[in-house]
């Protein structure tokens, strides 16, 4: 648990800066950025596999029909979530991307009763009924159906339900992910450069090394939270991730200049409570269960 939970702390503070990395590339479309994004993910994650000597993994992934079908929808369902985190930060909606990630901590605890029969008690439902309260009063004041936030909370909340179901290494689980995912990535690239419509390529020589290291950016905090995901129960996970979206937060804010009205201010408030509270309550579930 322990170990876990540094794992998703680190992952999070990593996703919450995000934003500040892609906005060197708002004047590349979402879908090029996500091929990069995909492509040298793979590459990375390939070097890495190597120098670990994990290849005998990769064959026996390959030998299982029900695990590479389970890696293909983890893969896919991650792949939609970059899509439409890019376009939306690119696009000037960052405060809509942290509620996206503020009602994510909320389906993780949903899917987590449902498909693996976890159960909150008293004082986790209680905060997560406070932070409901403050997502649907942010949702009211954002006057419009956050149809950004809600993609995403969907498609990483059931990568995130995924995660759990597979039992695999993760840098060959993530490995296997992007190898899902790269020939709809080169196909991709193969129509733009027909098209020519290619962006990334014209980029400046260093813009275009940034670019690269896309595959690093992604990769890591993913690692972190696989393995994060196989130590920690789905719904404690989930509101260990208020660290990201609070970043994303601050981040719209002070440096994209978004504006944030007093009321979204109070949802922030709550869903900090709503933190605390839970977290009083799982260390309280652990003294006792010690205690039994």
């Amino acid at each position: 648990m322990k170990s876990g939970l540094v794992n998703a702390i680190i992952a999070y503070i990593m996703w919450g800066v995000l934003p500040l990395y892609w906005k060197l590339f708002d004047n590349v479309p979402a879908g090029e950025i996500l091929s990069h994004r995909v492509v040298w993910s793979f590459v990375f994650m390939g070097i890495l596999v190597a120098v670990q000597r994990r290849w005998g993994d990769m064959k026996r992934i390959a030998s299982s029909r029900s695990l590479l079908l389970s890696l293909a929808a983890s893969g896919l369902l991650i792949a939609a979530n970059w899509l439409i985190f890019i376009w939306a930060v690119n696009s000037g909606h960052v405060v809509e991307t942290s509620l996206g990630y503020y009602l994510n901590p909320l389906l993780n605890v949903l899917l987590a009763v449902v498909f693996l029969r976890e159960k909150p008690s008293r004082g986790q439902w209680l905060a997560i009924a406070i932070a409901g309260i403050a997502v649907l009063i942010i949702a009211i004041d954002y006057g419009r159906f956050p149809w950004v936030a809600i993609s995403l909370a969907v498609s990483f909340g059931l990568y995130g339900l995924a995660k759990k179901k597979i039992v695999q290494d993760a840098s060959v689980g993530l490995l296997s992910e992007t190898a899902v995912i790269l020939p709809v990535a080169l196909a991709y690239w193969i129509y733009l450069a027909a098209a020519e419509k290619t962006t990334a390529w014209s980029l400046p020589a260093s813009t275009f090394v940034e670019l690269l290291l896309s595959g690093v950016v992604t990769a890591l905090p993913l690692l972190f939270f696989a393995r994060a995901a196989a130590r920690m129960s789905l719904s404690a996970l989930g509101f260990v991730q208020y660290i990201g979206p609070t970043i994303m937060l601050i981040l719209s804010v002070i440096v994209f200049k978004e504006s944030v009205s007093p009321v979204l201010l109070i949802g922030f408030a709550l869903i900090w409570t709503a933190l605390v509270v839970y977290a009083t309550a799982s260390v309280r579930s652990i003294k006792l269960a010690k205690a039994s």
